[in-house]
């Protein structure tokens, strides 16, 4: 696989490529702080978007106290966070994203939505999700898995509910659908 880059083609590489899984994995050992530090420390040739350790925090609403704690005491959310935050700081070309909100109460889904439109300038982001509500609201194209096959979906067709329904019908297997 190739990517452009400055115009001129080239090979993609392993940076090019981040990943945020639906369970965080993150250096529990550390604490937000330290983790965020490192992060930035061994990545700040291919930083874009250069700030303090305490104004990336703040992109994603982690809390002053909270940002001295071992990443072990985090809840499944603010692991989450920190997974999407190291992302938006490397800014790789490509982000795949496991059910990126599942684990966010609405009011930082919301926030986390903000932060992947941002994001999704200059960036291919791909993400798996089972609502389809929010591929409507995020995606610029819309493909369904159905029995290991990608269909393409266009986005306006699912604004129908008689269409929604077809969809949900088909991959249930009904035949009629």
């Amino acid at each position: 696989f190739a990517v452009v880059q400055d115009g001129a083609e080239r090979e993609l590489r392993a940076e090019d490529i981040g990943y945020v899984l639906s369970t965080p994995v993150v250096p529990e050992f550390l604490t937000g702080r330290e983790f965020l530090k490192f992060f930035i420390d061994i990545n700040k040739d291919h930083i874009r978007e250069e700030k303090t350790v305490d104004e990336y925090f703040d992109l994603v609403s982690i809390d002053a106290e909270d940002r001295d704690r071992l990443i072990k005491d985090y809840s499944h959310g603010m692991k989450n966070k920190v997974q999407m935050l190291v992302n938006f700081i490397a800014s790789p070309g490509i982000l795949l994203l496991d059910e990126p909100l599942t684990s966010f109460d609405v009011v930082v889904a919301d926030e986390m939505k903000k932060l992947l439109r941002h994001m999704k300038t200059g960036q291919i982001i791909i993400f798996s999700t089972h609502i389809m509500e929010l591929a409507l609201d995020l995606c610029d194209e819309i493909v369904i898995l159905n029995n290991g096959t990608l269909e393409e979906i266009e986005k306006q067709s699912l604004d129908n509910a008689a269409f929604k329904d077809k969809i949900i019908a088909a991959l249930r297997g009904e035949e009629d659908a």
